[in-house]
């Protein structure tokens, strides 16, 4: 009798052990590709992490361009950057961004690929410069967040940018990369690096209920060591993409102006970059000599540099004029 009742039990229960053996096999064979596909998608991203560099010269002759890019002595790349000659309502328009990832590379490539085309389709672009970077930074960080809600890792960005329409050069910057021009031969920081110790920024950040604490450096929440950034999700009440907007006047005092994320900046001063590279008309040459050189120097990180070399009223600028 007891066997009986034992096997008509097994009898019951056979379905739902298959069923759970079927469902195991499920988990584990979606985890597997899960995980086949992070392995697959960082290769793709990473597959080759020699240094690149190049660059370009606009249309009307009047800026040249280079740019280098290095892993360093890091095993992964979370450096990207973007160098783009567009034309908007028959302006030439310049647009040059570094943008260094932390938490992966996810946000840094998100941010490359959507910030300045998100700008340059704003309806008050020509209009209202400013406005418009700042609508487009907000914009394109909401975006990001939105489309980055599946993801475990909470990936964020720094973004430093440099826009050329006409004869105004208008710098924007979120977080630790850094923009530096050359004026009258002298280096001039025309971006500010956010950092969570800054008075004023730790002031906005206790106001809205986070906090800085010591943690090896100065870190929100004791996790992050920039206080403004694209993404960064757990803590975006605190750490915003509200970029800082400075304009500059291109006119013949105007040498040339150096982006690059703190891979340099960790262990190149303002003053030594543009000392270093002043003697170098080749854009793409000098982006190589700063890469290399903080890197020489011992930089532990990625290391990014744009180079913006404006030509008007220079030297140099009837040689290249025909462009």
């Amino acid at each position: 009798m007891i066997n009986c009742r034992k096997n008509r039990l097994l009898l019951l229960l056979f379905p739902v052990l298959v069923f759970l053996s079927f469902f195991v096999l499920i988990v584990e064979s979606n985890n597997m590709g899960y995980l086949n596909s992070v392995l697959s998608s960082s290769s793709q991203i990473h597959a080759d992490d020699s240094p690149v560099s190049g660059g370009g010269l606009s249309q009307n002759g009047k800026f040249s361009y280079g740019y280098a890019s290095s892993p360093g002595k890091r095993s992964s790349m979370e450096d990207f950057y973007e160098t783009r000659i567009d034309g908007v309502d028959g302006e030439i328009v310049g647009l040059f961004g570094v943008f260094d990832g932390h938490g992966g590379a996810r946000a840094a490539e998100y941010v490359k690929q959507n910030l300045f085309s998100n700008l340059i389709s704003h309806p008050k672009f020509i209009s209202d410069t400013k406005s418009a970077i700042a609508d487009a930074y907000n914009h394109t960080d909401s975006e990001f967040l939105k489309s980055d809600n599946n993801q475990n890792r909470d990936a964020g960005s720094t973004a430093s940018t440099a826009i050329l329409v006409g004869n105004r050069l208008l710098v924007a910057n979120v977080g630790d990369s850094r923009a530096v021009i050359c004026r009258g031969g002298n280096a001039i920081a025309v971006s500010r690096d956010h950092k969570p110790d800054q008075t004023d920024e730790r002031q906005r950040i206790e106001d809205a209920g986070g906090f800085v604490m010591w943690a090896g450096t100065w870190r929100v929440g004791g996790v992050l060591a920039v206080s403004r950034a694209f993404g960064d999700r757990l803590l975006k009440q605190y750490v915003v993409a509200d970029p800082e907007i400075q304009e500059e006047k291109v006119d013949s005092s105007l040498e040339f102006l150096i982006l690059a994320s703190d891979g340099l900046w960790d262990v190149v001063s303002n003053e030594e970059a543009v000392t270093m590279i002043k003697p170098i008309e080749d854009p793409e040459e000098a982006a190589r000599r700063l890469m290399q050189e903080a890197y020489q120097r011992g930089s532990a990180d990625n290391i990014t540099c744009v180079v913006v070399r404006f030509l008007a009223n220079q030297g140099g600028s009837s040689r290249n004029s025909s462009g």
